[in-house]
């Protein structure tokens, strides 16, 4: 009998613009499916999610409208397997051994749909890549 491999367990930490940590996670939870834990995190609650973020998602066939960024945790960043910094590497805690990835992203706040589609397709982009090298098929958008 095989014992199967831990799934890997990806952060996405935007510190000042929860909306791109949101994008990247559940672009990864809908190409993934339950093959990687996915989390996101910001630096302050909101009642909701950047309505352009959540327009240009919808486009995707991906609705987000019903998630409320979460705030990073030391405890978040030390139980993941990667750590994905996108813009704000300086001020996500940082531990040895541990593997970051750095994507830099124009910064979607405050911004229309217009503005937010390209960095949306940037993650979605990415996303695939990071699902490549883990070996994980991605399921067809």
């Amino acid at each position: 009998m095989s014992t199967a491999a831990p799934r890997p367990s990806v952060l996405f930490v935007c510190v000042h613009n929860a909306g791109r940590s949101q994008m990247g996670a559940a672009f990864l939870t809908h190409l993934a499916g339950d093959a990687v834990e996915v989390r996101s995190a910001g630096s302050a609650p909101a009642d909701a999610v950047n309505p352009a973020v959540v327009e240009a998602m919808k486009e995707s066939g991906i609705d987000i409208s019903a998630e409320t960024p979460k705030i990073l945790t030391t405890e978040a960043v030390q139980s993941s397997d990667v750590v994905i910094t996108m813009g704000c590497g300086d001020t996500c805690p940082v531990f040895p051994g541990k593997r970051y990835l750095d994507w830099q992203l124009d910064d979607p706040a405050g911004q229309g749909v217009a503005a937010v589609r390209p960095i949306r397709d940037e993650i979605e982009r990415r996303v695939r890549d990071l699902l490549a090298g883990f070996g994980i098929p991605a399921a067809s958008a």
